[in-house]
């Protein structure tokens, strides 16, 4: 288990473990760090800065072929870095360093390309994987499990909210409400047993119990996806290495898919929208005032000031 320490994360607005449809994020063995200031999500423009989320000697970088798509780069990436306890792969950013080059955390590591291994909904990203410094870092799977250094807030979502902003394959709601913008990072809150954070005590916050952990991960339009925070379901093991009993999680008051420790297995659901099947929804940690669920909707006309109400069939 390596730990990425809160002042790592400060640097991101956004982060997630689990939402990727990709191998190396099995079981939460990778992150994914959003540079993006809250502009630039506002503006037309994509993030490019890199800030290495790593500190040590870049030993290799690699251009490697991507899945050809219309709005991507030809190539994407790898850069590895050497921290002196583990390798740090990072993907998706075309390097402005080279072998033999030393980075302090925060220094650029090049620019972020669009990648053909995003999805159309999926913004620029650094992803980040570690392994140990004896093993091979260009494979795509084998990379340890990540921790966060922070404990992120559960927030309570009980499906409903207003379309704040509209794109080509997904919108914004205007909820859950952040309960500290700028200060902690949050996420959309979880609950073992079938119960929503909806259904459990909370503040006047809008935050949930304790008990709560936050869901990350693609629901349902990925495999599966992750609880973090609350130590996992199950027995409490939060390292994907422990035994852990399986757990029911929910979300908006119903059942979603089953935890074991912290990596969820999603129920076969369809995901709705105002009764329209959609593709699914997004969750994610984020520090941003801005913090709605975000749907991903390609193939449905929502409009800025419609309401919607989302709830899981199957």
């Amino acid at each position: 288990m390596v730990v990425v320490a809160e002042g790592v994360l400060d640097l991101y607005p956004r982060f997630s473990l689990y939402n990727s449809p990709y191998v190396a994020h099995d079981e939460g063995c990778a992150i994914d760090l959003y540079p993006q200031s809250e502009a630039d999500r506002n503006s037309t423009e994509r993030a490019t800065a890199a800030p290495s989320p790593v500190a040590g000697e870049v030993i290799a970088t690699r251009t490697v072929s991507a899945p050809p798509k219309p709005y991507a780069v030809d190539h994407d990436h790898l850069v590895v870095v050497d921290t002196g306890e583990h390798l740090a792969r990072m993907l998706h950013v075309d390097p402005g360093v080279e072998p033999g080059d030393e980075v302090a955390v925060g220094d650029s590591l090049g620019e972020m390309v669009r990648s053909g291994f995003f999805a159309p909904w999926v913004d620029n990203h650094i992803h980040l994987g570690f392994r140990e410094r004896d093993a091979n870092p260009f494979r795509a799977s084998g990379s340890l499990p990540v921790e966060v250094g922070v404990e992120p807030i559960p927030v309570a979502w009980d499906g409903r909210g207003t379309v704040v902003e509209r794109a080509d394959t997904y919108v914004v709601l205007d909820s859950p409400d952040h309960p500290a913008p700028g200060e902690r990072f949050a996420g959309v809150a979880c609950d073992e047993g079938g119960v929503s954070a909806s259904e459990a005590s909370r503040g006047s916050s809008g935050e949930a119990t304790e008990s709560d952990g936050v869901l990350d991960g693609g629901l349902a339009h990925y495999e599966g996806g992750g609880v973090l925070g609350a130590g996992g379901f199950g027995s409490g093991a939060s390292d994907a290495s422990e035994t852990a009993a399986v757990a029911a999680v929910s979300l908006a008051g119903q059942r979603v898919g089953t935890a074991e420790g912290r990596t969820v297995a999603w129920d076969d659901v369809t995901v709705l929208a105002n009764g329209t099947p959609i593709t699914g929804v997004s969750l994610f940690c984020s520090r941003r005032a801005g913090f709605g669920v975000k749907l991903v909707c390609p193939d449905a006309g929502f409009e800025v000031g419609e309401e919607v109400e989302v709830r899981f069939e199957g």
